[in-house]
């Protein structure tokens, strides 16, 4: 492994802050990286870390979730395994998301389409026709 990236290099190439890449360092996102005259010093692995990171991020999963995936690249395993794994456990929660914002859209247009002439009567508002969460 080449450690010559800085600090500055690798948050320039995966667009995050040194400030974000220091945080990832001490959750455990990141391992420790060498230094080299107190400096910290990355491999270019460490971008597509972080790369990964971010895509994971952007695709719903929390960073505690996003963080298995370039985590247990070191323990040899496919990736398939765990990603297979995180999905699985996802799928339910954007399932519910997913039902969630239809009954909330279907509540909308009704509302949009109502004319009821004050909140008290309105059907709208009772507890069979309210989304649920």
């Amino acid at each position: 492994m080449d450690a010559t990236l800085t600090i500055g290099e690798v948050a320039r190439r995966a667009g995050l802050t040194t400030s974000a890449i220091r945080y990832y360092e001490s959750i455990g996102v990141l391992p420790e990286p060498a230094r080299e005259h107190g400096q910290r010093r990355y491999a270019d692995e460490t971008v597509r870390r972080l790369e990964i990171v971010e895509v994971a991020k952007r695709a719903g999963f929390s960073l505690d979730e996003a963080r298995v995936l370039p985590a247990g690249a070191d323990d040899g395993g496919p990736a398939s395994v765990r990603l297979r794994e995180l999905a699985q456990r996802k799928l339910p929660e954007v399932d519910a998301l997913i039902r969630r914002a239809a009954a909330m859209r279907a509540w909308l247009q009704a509302a949009s389409a109502g004319d009821c002439e004050t909140l008290d009567v309105c059907a709208l508002f009772d507890q069979k026709t309210t989304p649920s969460a």
